[in-house]
């Protein structure tokens, strides 16, 4: 019975050999077969991971609602800026009048109408960011570019009425501004580079219209502004190339006046040498 014994033995380890490769595990005739478990897949994303997930979705709709709230806001900045640029404009439909020599007194008090207009628009616009504090110079780009203009219309309806400069403080309170909002200092000093711009023009429109005392008269307030704006350290590019052009309004001042003063040219239009022929027979 050993033979038979030994070759059954033999012959069920070949076939379980054939049914598992790793000759570790060996089956028997006598022994019961193990079974083996599996468990269950282990997921990457535990359940530890889900609460990332929800505060991350909490996370984008805070910034989808400040961002929404933010659009609003600056759609209604806009707005205002917008009717600031129409009332702008007005103003310098009326100034354009000046280089026609038009009187001057019914010009500047026509265009003094919307400058009240622009105080109210200024207030309006204050209270839309009045609910926004510190962000003022996040939406300030929104109405930069309308306020620079604001002040060199202002500061030139100045000059033509006084023949000075309008100080920061004054265009302030010409336009109803506070310390909460304030004029930006940079936002000032664009709109008075601005202004020179026109100066010019105007030196030239007053000549042919025989005024020869106003070109000294410019040549004196832009040498003065001029020497005032070397004063700064200006690091704003776009102000700095501002200020480079008023050299070049300086300039052109400065050659009318010469030509004038070349020519002998007195304020009543008449050269010096028709006065000095015109004085023995005078006296005759």
């Amino acid at each position: 019975m050993k033979p038979a014994f030994r070759n059954v033995a033999l012959y069920c380890h070949v076939f379980s050999r054939s049914l598992n490769p790793n000759p570790l595990l060996l089956v028997s005739p006598f022994r019961r077969p193990e079974t083996f478990h599996l468990s269950a897949p282990v997921s990457c994303f535990s359940s530890s991971m889900s609460e990332p997930q929800s505060s991350l979705e909490k996370q984008f709709d805070a910034f989808r609602v400040q961002l929404e709230q933010s659009g609003t806001l600056r759609d209604r900045i806009r707005s205002v800026a917008s009717e600031i640029e129409s009332s702008t404009r007005l103003i310098y439909a009326t100034l354009l009048l000046v280089h026609q020599s038009r009187p001057t007194p019914g010009l500047l008090e026509k265009a003094k109408s919307q400058v009240n207009v622009l105080k109210e628009q200024y207030k309006e616009l204050a209270e839309v960011l009045g609910g926004s504090s510190g962000q003022y110079y996040r939406y300030h780009g929104d109405w930069k570019s309308e306020t620079q203009t604001v002040v060199s219309m202002l500061t030139f309806m100045h000059w033509l009425e006084t023949g000075s400069l309008l100080e920061h403080k004054e265009a302030e309170e010409t336009l109803g501004l506070g310390s909460d909002f304030g004029l930006d200092v940079e936002d000032y000093l664009i709109g008075v580079c601005f202004m020179s711009n026109e100066l010019p023009r105007y030196v030239v429109n007053q000549v042919t219209a025989g005024n020869y005392d106003c070109p000294k008269k410019v040549l004196k307030f832009l040498t003065d502004l001029h020497a005032a704006f070397r004063m700064l350290n200006l690091r704003n590019d776009f102000l700095r190339k501002k200020f480079d052009g008023m050299k070049y309004d300086l300039r052109k001042v400065e050659e009318v006046y010469y030509d004038v003063k070349i020519r002998g040219l007195t304020p009543n239009g008449e050269p010096i040498g028709d006065l000095e022929t015109k004085k023995p027979k005078d006296n005759l």
